[in-house]
């Protein structure tokens, strides 16, 4: 059985993230922000994507970058981010099954 601690402790946490990004939301929306904002906050995403990704690459090696480099260019053939995640999903296996480059 569950502890009601453990139910308390990720009912609070649901709650503060639900708060954190609905508070990103509130409070765009009462500041204006100039161009050069919203220039920026245009690229926090594909930052973010990097941050996450680049150290995984690093630490993976060949198999990784080689599906990195399959995701990346059927993303940019099809424009098709579905295509390009299943894509990579299975170049990583395929690249991982190589002796060669394990």
């Amino acid at each position: 059985m569950v502890e009601t601690t453990v139910l308390l402790a990720i009912a609070g946490m649901a709650i503060v993230t639900y708060l954190t990004r609905v508070g990103g939301f509130w409070l765009v929306d009462r500041v204006e922000l100039s161009d050069r904002s919203r220039s920026f906050l245009g690229y926090v995403p594909g930052a973010v994507l990097v941050s996450l990704i680049l150290p995984e690459l690093v630490r993976g090696g060949v198999p990784e970058f080689g599906a990195a480099l399959v995701t990346l260019l059927v993303a940019i053939r099809t424009g098709n981010i579905l295509y390009a995640m299943a894509a990579g999903i299975g170049a990583v296996v395929a690249f991982r099954r190589l002796p060669l480059l394990v």
